[in-house]
């Protein structure tokens, strides 16, 4: 489980096909204090740490993960936010976010304005019922506050800070971004669909 507030702005070092999937390597300013079998979001996904150094640490990426995250299209030189997982002893600053990605976004419009950035993400129609505005949403990872809703996109507000410490300061029109929407609101629609199911 994580929070979605970003530890570090790693960088893609390696990443090479492998039967189908794909092994990764990273930057890291944490890598030193992981160890093998460690969960670190990168981008908003769960990964587990299978090898690691004072700088650097791999993971490994199976078929099921390329199909539902933006990890596929991610290259050498690319960042990518990382955060590791929660503990009992820490507060809870963002919103639970579980690092399992519901879909692939697309950024469809940047506009910066005089304190801040809009950004507004195109996602399928399918998933409309689990945003509402002034809910929350992991993008890439980020636990953000949704600003503005509509049936197939949503604008979230982002400050100098967040824009500068993540990846937001590197994605334009047209790049994908992996979604995870909130978990409580996910088990709310669960529940109410089964309810009128069994009516």
């Amino acid at each position: 489980m994580f929070t979605g507030i970003i530890e570090d702005l790693g960088e893609v070092i390696e990443a090479k096909s492998v039967n189908g999937g794909m092994v990764m390597k990273f930057s890291c300013q944490f890598a030193g204090e992981l160890s093998v079998d460690d969960s670190v979001s990168v981008n908003g996904v769960c990964q587990t740490v299978v090898a690691c150094d004072e700088s650097t640490f791999t993971t490994q990426l199976v078929e099921e993960t390329l199909r539902k995250t933006s990890f596929g299209q991610r290259k050498p030189g690319d960042k990518v936010n990382l955060e590791r997982s929660l503990t009992f002893d820490q507060r809870l600053d963002g919103h639970v976010v579980q690092g399992h990605v519901d879909t692939v976004g697309t950024v469809k419009e940047v506009l910066q304005e005089e304190t801040g950035w809009l950004y507004t993400i195109a996602f399928p129609d399918e998933y409309a019922d689990y945003i509402v505005g002034r809910g929350s949403i992991a993008l890439d990872g980020i636990s953000l506050t949704v600003a503005r809703d509509e049936r197939t996109d949503f604008t979230v507000a982002i400050i100098p800070f967040t824009y500068e410490h993540t990846n937001m300061h590197t994605l334009k029109p047209g790049d994908q971004v992996n979604l995870e929407f909130d978990i409580l609101g996910k088990y709310v629609l669960r529940y109410l669909k089964n309810r009128e199911g069994n009516t």
